[in-house]
């Protein structure tokens, strides 16, 4: 039961650490600065302490050290802290540079790149190259096609967690329903040092929500964010079960596909999909409340976690 001291002490040490990080961060001055293109409501969260993804980042690391230092365990951490790190430089460039949108695209890209490069070699030199199928006693082996693959898994990932990241709580809310799912799958298959990280990321995200949900005192930024979707697909890629990721995931993965739809349809057509990507802002312009988006949203989370634990073989 090493997973449960993880996830207590995880969520005591943030719940504790973060608020003494936020006036910490409104001295520096990390503000959020609010995109233009959002709802105009958001507007009233301009300068709100950002980058308190560093409360959790912290929790977890403490958290999942002092428990355990397996291969595992080291294995998933540290995969989330590098890209975070690359989150880190993203969100230190918007607010101290004042630069909305970070710095370029592709070097953001390309930093996220070598992360997901490293972590596919590593893995492709210590498993069987084998992705279990859900609902499917059996398993594909990827052969030389695992490592892009493990890299597309993870930049998708990442990258689908840091869009989800747009309403009070979610993020959040989501990515702890979604990690409950690897911890549960983590214990059965016998993931000990998984467990471990996954259960102590479970307990940090917890303890920053109190901080964070709506209306929040302080926002994860790219730091969390990309530390998060870190997390869950290195979980994932440990234990072969990148392809459960998509359905556990299925939230995160939308919030991509409605910007992916939007943009397509409104360059073919002329007209949007949506009131307004990504998926959670088009609930926004709806009418629903932040704090309904987030209880549904990951209400739908748990549901396909349950899907994907039922599927397990």
């Amino acid at each position: 039961m090493s997973w449960i001291i993880s996830l207590v002490i995880s969520f005591a040490v943030c719940a504790i650490v973060t608020p003494l990080l936020i006036p910490f961060l409104k001295k520096l001055k990390f503000g959020q600065m609010i995109l233009e293109d959002g709802p105009t409501w958001h507007a009233k969260k301009q300068g709100t302490p950002t980058m308190g993804g560093l409360g959790f980042i912290f929790a977890i690391a403490v958290a999942s050290l002092i428990v355990s230092r397996s291969a595992q365990t080291l294995f998933v951490v540290i995969i989330g802290t590098l890209f975070g790190a690359v989150g880190f430089v993203d969100d230190y460039i918007k607010v101290v540079k004042k630069r909305n949108k970070g710095f370029s695209a592709k070097a953001k890209f390309i930093c996220q790149t070598v992360v997901a490069f490293g972590a596919a070699i590593y893995m492709f030199l210590v498993n069987s190259h084998a992705v279990k199928i859900p609902f499917v006693a059996g398993e594909f082996n990827f052969g030389i096609l695992y490592i892009p693959f493990v890299m597309f898994v993870m930049l998708a990932t990442v990258n689908s967690v840091n869009l989800t990241d747009g309403v009070d709580g979610l993020a959040s809310g989501v990515s702890a329903a979604c990690g409950l799912f690897f911890l549960v799958a983590a214990i059965k298959l016998g993931y000990g040092g998984v467990a471990v990280a996954v259960a102590a990321t479970i307990g940090g995200v917890l303890g920053f929500l109190i901080y964070n949900f709506f209306p929040a005192k302080v926002f994860m930024g790219d730091t969390g964010s990309l530390y998060l979707g870190g997390i869950l697909s290195a979980a994932a890629v440990m234990m072969g079960l990148e392809f459960s990721l998509i359905i556990a995931g299925f939230v995160f993965l939308f919030e991509t596909l409605s910007v992916i739809i939007q943009v397509t349809s409104f360059k073919m057509t002329g007209k949007r999909v949506f009131k307004m990507s990504p998926l959670h802002h088009h609930f926004e312009m709806c009418g629903w409340k932040e704090t309904k988006i987030v209880g549904v949203f990951t209400l739908v989370t748990l549901i396909l976690a349950a899907i994907c634990y039922i599927g397990l073989k």
